[in-house]
């Protein structure tokens, strides 16, 4: 009687262990189909040339030295040398800390201390989320204050350190509950189906991504600013008829209280369907009439383009596929036990599935979570410079001014201290936006391609 036990032990541990197979080979070539559409869509619909044809006499060249002055140039210099440590340290140090917390016994032993009189799996998990995310904070914090120090110094913020303190809570309170929300829907995921949880994991992932998009701009946004309508008059009325001219429907335009914080200049457009709206920096409404209608312009090009639904349906594909990807390490035996969680079970069992849903995996999942959106930053970064370059397109070709748009550039550049010269490293790691010589150069080359007077160089 004892053989045939466990000889059918044995059956069961080979069928476990063929089924955890399969199913880590199924997450896999999802993960594989998932990733493969999501840089199919990429390459097939990104704008890649945003102003195509040709250009007679050939492409203007980007040059500062045409618009700036040399005092602009070095004060631009000047700001980023200023401003690139604390946001390199930043980056490594956070990066350094998440992933010792992940990839070492360190997080697990952690989350078993804060969780230990705690017995309902949820409120574990919850807990673990909040620490985690409380000490990756502090950990950036002398960085951040470092970053806002150099702001201060060169006028670009207008927040007392106390109203700064405040949003700093804001923000840590906003991530919390994101990050709370979508660890308690993942694990409940891992629990119920240990085998197979990835399927219902980039499902839902998906769906998540979607609903934070729509909702983001009403329940997101108004907690770190206060927004009114642009009041009646004639550059409402005007931004509104350029719209529907554009055929771009736009109930309203609202203006947000950016100065109590900064001196930046800067609009943009969220969210979409009923949420989509387009938003102006009150520090924006200062700015020459002709300017404020260019830079609406570009975000009219957003609106036209659905550039925000785009952009929200290809990180939902790339959220599912990263899920399916999470599945293969959380069911990997060895990074388990590097993160201090015993997978349990024999080699191959289910039980790894189930060893996934054990609330100290949660700074494994942190880790990994920032490890990839690291790696897929300069690919968005990318991506975006190259939509953002379609915006400019479409405003020149809605307001055919490039004069103006060459100087509403030259503006945002000085106001906002841009970077004129970028490295490479730093268009890799930072800039979702053409530098402003670049969109310069661009609205030149728009000018010749339609036969209208070229901006001259500002200087």
């Amino acid at each position: 009687m004892g053989a045939v036990e466990v000889a059918g032990s044995r059956v069961e541990r080979d069928s476990a262990g063929a089924g955890m197979r399969g199913a880590r080979v199924a997450a896999g070539v999802a993960a594989l189909v998932l990733f493969a559409a999501v840089a199919a869509v990429l390459a097939l619909t990104t704008p890649w040339n945003p102003l195509p044809g040709h250009v007679p006499g050939g492409h203007v060249r980007a040059d500062p030295a045409l618009d700036f002055s040399p005092a602009e140039i070095a004060r631009s210099r000047a700001f980023d040398s200023a401003v690139n440590p604390p946001a390199y340290a930043g980056l490594l140090v956070g990066l350094a800390v998440v992933l010792v917390l992940g990839l070492t016994p360190l997080g697990a032993r952690l989350v078993g201390r804060v969780t230990a009189r705690t017995r309902r799996r949820p409120l574990k998990i919850a807990l673990a989320a909040v620490v985690l995310v409380a000490v990756l904070r502090v950990a950036g914090l002398p960085f951040d204050i470092w970053g806002e120090s150099v702001l201060r110094r060169y006028g670009l913020s207008t927040q007392s350190w106390p109203a700064w303190l405040v949003d700093q809570l804001k923000s840590l309170g906003v991530t919390c509950v994101i990050y709370t929300v979508a660890l308690l829907l993942l694990y409940a995921v891992v629990r119920r189906f240990p085998r197979y949880w990835w399927t219902g994991a980039a499902a839902g992932g998906f769906a998540l991504v979607v609903l934070v998009s729509f909702i983001y701009p009403i329940a997101v946004e108004p907690v770190f600013n206060k927004f009114h309508s642009l009041p009646q008059g004639q550059l409402r009325s005007d931004l509104l008829a350029m719209a529907k001219r554009d055929g771009v429907p736009v109930k309203d335009v609202l203006v947000a209280d950016a100065s109590r914080r900064t001196t930046s200049l800067n609009a943009y457009v969220s969210g979409f369907g009923s949420t989509r709206r387009i938003v102006l920096y009150d520090t924006l409404l200062k700015s020459p009439r002709p300017r404020i209608e260019s830079i609406v312009g570009h975000e009219l090009g957003h609106a036209k383009r659905r550039d925000v639904l785009w952009g929200t349906l290809v990180g939902a594909l790339g959220v599912a596929g990263a899920l399916c990807l999470l599945y293969l390490l959380m069911t990997s035996p060895r990074l388990l036990r590097r993160a201090g969680v015993d997978p349990g079970g024999p080699p191959g069992a289910a039980s790894r599935g189930r060893a996934a849903a054990d609330p100290r995996t949660v700074a494994l999942v942190l880790a990994l979570v920032a490890a990839g959106t690291q790696v897929s930053a300069p690919v968005q970064n990318l991506v975006s410079r190259r939509i953002e370059a379609r915006a400019d397109a479409h405003a020149l070709q809605l307001t055919r001014d490039p004069a103006t748009f060459v100087s509403m550039q030259h503006e945002l550049s000085v106001r906002n201290i841009s970077d004129l010269s970028p490295d490479a490293l730093e268009r890799l790691l930072w800039m979702t936006h053409p530098a402003g010589p670049d969109r310069i150069a661009m609205a030149r080359d728009w000018a010749r391609m339609n036969r209208v007077p070229v901006p001259p160089p500002l200087r």
